[in-house]
């Protein structure tokens, strides 16, 4: 029996500011503002015996102050908690918060917990958290999708693609659904033909079509050999999704705008998608991304988890089949440790833990901190 007990957290509300404005087809169709800056939500967990963890969440164009509310206020159930017991924790600081409902912010807020729990725990083991999980490989196929945005133009978009594929990733994933689809298909065509048919090459139309548009786009685009084409529709839209999986022979992809395990769980049974894309944080941490995993591999399900690949490496490396995890190099500046990329895979970091430390950008970044507990 564990003695260990959980003495002190520190909560930390971080803003990444982004170099250029980023704009999907959602900001194209006034949906959304360009989206300039990410805010992150960091948990630091210590125990008695001198055991840390360090975890996160974020958000993206609001919901940031939110997060940290919440995760501020259910914080204190955790205080003298054995920190093994993390399946027990989640569930625990899920109804400490259960008035707000099991997806969404309030288990977003309960995701940075979560990770910082699993990352304390392979840390005090002396393991990757992918090894404390049960990696099945040592490295993971990655694809680039931070220089195919919409507002880059084309001759930029096959200079970065280029340069992506140089730099050793292994895909690259363009934006579409610009509300003239000729251009999307020019510059599917443009990229395709710069790099040539043996580069995995991924489209994104960000929920943006309804369905007798993707109907016709995802025709079109079969000529082009995807690896697939994600978010033709809204993200709620099973059926529709299903309907699309079942017509084309190019793979749909989605499920990184669902916020829990039981929404995947609804869109698995709907066999709405080809490859299911989980975001750790976005459904409430490693707890309920491992339960969607098990849910996707017992359907067949490829797998490509959404944004945070400093975290879905590990989760990447330790499913069955061969994963895509998404590269984005704009979370860099927040922590003193880069993954490695070779070959068109990205590296499971052998570093205790996720292998994560703050850096002092991400100190400088921090706008309010809240702490709970005393330090052993």
């Amino acid at each position: 029996m564990s003695h260990d007990r959980i003495t002190w957290i520190r909560l930390s509300s971080c803003y990444l500011p982004l170099a250029t404005p980023i704009s999907d087809a959602k900001v194209l169709t006034g949906r959304q503002k360009p989206m300039t800056e990410i805010a992150m939500l960091f948990a630091e967990v210590e125990t008695k015996d001198g055991h840390r963890g360090l975890g996160f969440s974020y958000s993206k164009r609001a919901g940031g102050p939110g997060q940290f509310a919440h995760a501020k206020e259910v914080a204190p159930a955790l205080l003298g908690e054995d920190p093994s017991d993390i399946a027990r924790l989640w569930t625990k600081l899920c109804w400490a918060g259960a008035s707000v409902g099991r997806s969404g912010m309030g288990v977003q807020a309960i995701g940075a917990f979560d990770v910082a729990l699993y990352d304390l725990k392979a840390r005090r083991a002396g393991l990757s958290l992918a090894k404390l999980l049960g990696a099945q490989r040592e490295s993971v196929r990655c694809y680039n999708t931070s220089g195919g945005f919409l507002h880059t133009p084309i001759d930029q978009l096959k200079v970065n693609a280029a340069a992506s594929i140089e730099r050793g990733i292994g895909g690259i994933k363009l934006k579409v659904g610009q509300p003239d689809g000729k251009i999307d298909i020019q510059r599917v065509e443009a990229v395709r033909q710069h790099l040539g048919d043996h580069v995995p090459i991924m489209v994104d139309a960000n929920q943006q079509w309804d369905r007798p548009t993707a109907q016709r786009m995802c025709r079109i685009f079969e000529q082009f050999n995807l690896v697939w084409i994600e978010e033709p529709l809204d993200a709620y839209d099973h059926e529709g999704h299903a309907a699309l999986a079942a017509t084309f022979d190019t793979p749909i992809a989605t499920g990184e705008m669902l916020t829990s395990a039981a929404e995947h769980g609804d869109l698995i049974r709907h066999r709405a998608a080809d490859y299911l894309m989980p975001d750790a944080p976005r459904v409430g941490g490693i707890t309920p991304f491992l339960k969607i995993a098990a849910q996707a591999e017992h359907a067949g399900l490829m797998l490509g988890p959404h944004f945070a690949m400093e975290l879905h490496v590990h989760l990447g490396a330790i499913y069955p089949t061969e994963p895509w995890v998404e590269h984005f190099d704009w979370l860099e500046p927040l922590f003193n440790e880069r993954l490695e990329i070779a070959g068109g895979r990205m590296l499971v970091p052998t570093r205790p833990g996720l292998g994560l430390s703050l850096s002092e950008q991400a100190r400088s970044w921090t706008r309010e901190t809240a702490e709970v507990g005393e330090r052993a």
